[in-house]
């Protein structure tokens, strides 16, 4: 496989739980008056603090000012999607329980919980750690490149799979980059009934896209130096077939 790779790090839960606050678009909110689909209505502050900004006719508004002050009264929900097609595309779920301030004609929201969902499970995150936290530095970018790297390098994801376990591929018919954040790339191994991910770690941490690209050309170094995995090779002679 290459030469070895010693970062094995990956986010942390509260790190996650930001990043996926800070690519989010869209966000849903339930409360004593319903539950209502904002897009492009929430900001965030540099600790977390989430703000929205709805219409004035939104039951979200009454809800806010009828609530009892300093009770749990909402919750907000943001969904973590693969930016490339794949099966299963919801990467994780965050929710935040809290109640809205009316301030200005906006609703800041003050955060009592915190839960991310993966798919390893659920797990409360410490509010400290939460509004101490940082997003990963390639959050917001991570669909365009992920995109770019789908749509437009087919053969470089098809040279990475070279670093994957010969028996993680076997029944393998699509593979496609799932996830990238400044610890490593993530593949999506797709079979006809099931799907698997495998992570490639980098060498060392990437803070921005220019660090991203040199930690992905070194992949794909090891990867060119890395024999073909056999199961690979016989999806390539059947469809040439």
């Amino acid at each position: 496989m290459g030469d070895s790779q010693t970062w094995t790090a990956a986010p942390s839960a509260a790190e996650h739980a930001r990043s996926v606050l800070a690519a989010s678009w869209s966000c849903a909110v339930t409360a004593e008056g319903g539950r209502e689909e904002f897009v492009g209505a929430h900001t965030v502050a540099g600790d977390g603090r989430v703000t929205l900004d709805v219409p004035e006719d939104s039951t979200m508004v009454a809800a806010a000012i009828c609530a009892p002050r300093g009770e749990p009264s909402a919750v907000l929900e943001f969904a973590d999607v693969a930016p490339v097609p794949v099966r299963s595309r919801i990467r994780a779920r965050l929710w935040i329980a809290g109640w809205f301030l009316p301030v200005d004609g906006r609703l800041e929201f003050t955060t009592t919980r915190v839960v991310l969902r993966r798919p390893s499970g659920a797990v409360v995150v410490d509010l400290d750690e939460f509004a101490a936290a940082a997003p990963d530095p390639l959050a917001t970018a991570e669909a365009r490149l992920l995109t770019h790297l789908a749509d437009c390098h087919p053969d470089a994801v098809e040279r990475l799979t070279r670093l994957v376990d010969a028996d993680s591929l076997h029944g393998a018919v699509r593979v496609q980059p799932f996830a990238v954040d400044r610890h490593g790339l993530t593949l999506r191994i797709e079979r006809a009934r099931a799907h698997g991910d495998v992570r490639l770690p980098f060498h060392a941490p990437a803070d921005d896209v220019a660090q991203l690209t040199e930690r992905m050309h070194v992949l794909l170094s090891q990867a060119s130096a890395a024999s073909c995995p056999r199961a690979l090779q016989r999806q390539r002679t059947d469809r040439d077939g």
